[in-house]
């Protein structure tokens, strides 16, 4: 027997695999980096507060009891915390032989809840799947999926990235089925999101731009296609050109985030003080929750909140810039991408600069699976900054 820092370990081990050994030992001691857990409990408790303040009022008119939507967050918030911990303290390595469990599973939940006596059907898309009183979107794992098979994908063909029919065209067949899917539920925003998704690692991974361009094109006249045959997706992108004329019916949600917008000023109206959340604008309290902070808590507010995220992601990035191989570098850029695409569209459709999406704001708005799986991936990322051996 070896013996390694108090830990006595098998012979084969302690001669044969010293490498093995000391990854070991350094992943086992590094600490998360504690910048991205601080401003990641930061941003959840702000999540909670603002929950509680945009869908108070509502929640009492429909259940009888202000803090219904708030006391479903904090439980999705405790089970997501647990996740992140846990997550991060898990070898990140440990995944690449589980992604085609991963993979597998994602797909048959994806095909679940299209069926008719299985998904629940809410405003006309079928994007949930119940049990009891807990309601999950395969999409949220879905976009998780899509990270974790680009990484490990991208770590294997390292050297075929560069070739369109190896590199290139494999992980587009296999990311364009989940989007397919999901198309099918429908939920344009979620597909919208694996796209960019798998655009971001392909360049990361060193795709070929005109590759990249030509895919981008195509993507973009489906995209336009889907969008021109789907009446309320039509709808929702005239509209998005000028909501004011039809305010009071396709344009409401829009324009009633401008008018919490500029109600806000610079230092808001003050927490609990706005009102557009008394029915008013739509969703208050999940796609739309930064049009009630603009408005409360005004663009000083609004600045800081935006700033936490600013910082959320350079420091993901230079975790993938230090990550010891390439699955982790590949896996931290994309946790990291899989935030910042969804808070700058969230961004872009409260402010009136992109169509209408049903996407949440990462760790702020409502939402278990969301909030659930963006913790569980924000621990694969302090997973990475542990082996990297810095905190």
């Amino acid at each position: 027997m070896g013996r390694f820092r108090g830990y006595t370990l098998p012979l084969p081990l302690a001669l044969g695999a010293p490498g093995w050994a000391a990854k070991a030992e350094r992943r086992r001691v590094a600490p998360a980096d504690r910048t991205v857990l601080l401003v990641t409990y930061a941003l959840a408790g702000i999540g909670l507060i603002i929950v509680f303040s945009a869908s108070g009022v509502m929640a009492e008119t429909r259940y009888g009891d202000s803090m219904f939507f708030l006391k479903r967050q904090a439980l999705w918030l405790l089970l997501g915390l647990a996740a992140l911990h846990g997550v991060s303290r898990w070898d990140y390595d440990r995944w690449r032989p589980l992604v085609p469990w991963v993979l597998g599973v994602t797909l048959a939940l994806l095909m679940l809840v299209l069926v008719p006596m299985v998904g629940t059907q809410v405003n006309g898309a079928r994007r949930w799947l119940r049990v009891g009183w807990v309601s999950a979107q395969p999409g949220e794992l879905a976009k998780l999926c899509v990270v974790l098979y680009l990484a490990s994908f991208m770590a294997r063909k390292a050297g075929d990235v560069g070739r369109f029919g190896r590199g290139v065209a494999p992980p587009v067949l296999v990311v364009g089925l989940l989007a397919g899917l999901v198309l099918l539920e429908p939920d344009m925003g979620t597909a919208v999101v694996m796209t960019l998704l798998l655009l971001g690692l392909l360049f990361v991974g060193g795709a070929r731009l005109p590759s990249l361009v030509g895919l981008a094109g195509v993507m973009g006249g489906l995209a336009y296609l889907l969008i021109m045959q789907s009446n309320y997706r039509r709808r929702r992108l005239l509209n998005f050109l000028d909501p004011w004329q039809d305010a009071s019916d396709a344009g409401f949600q829009l324009t009633q985030s401008f008018v919490a917008l500029g109600n806000g000023g610079f230092f808001g109206v003050g927490l609990g003080a706005g009102r557009q959340k008394l029915f008013f604008l739509p969703e208050a309290h999940s796609d739309f929750v930064l049009a009630l902070v603009g408005e409360e808590l005004g663009f000083a507010g609004t600045a800081l909140l935006m700033g936490l995220f600013v910082v959320l992601i350079v420091r993901g990035f230079a975790i993938a810039g230090r990550a010891p191989d390439a699955f982790g570098r590949h896996l931290a850029c994309g946790v990291t991408l899989l935030v910042g695409v969804q808070v700058l569209i969230n961004m872009g459709v409260v402010c009136g600069v992109l169509p209408t999406k049903g996407l949440t704001l990462p760790l702020v708005s409502y939402g278990g699976s969301s909030l659930l799986v963006t913790l569980a991936a924000l621990g694969m990322l302090l997973s990475v900054s542990r082996a990297a051996g810095r905190g």
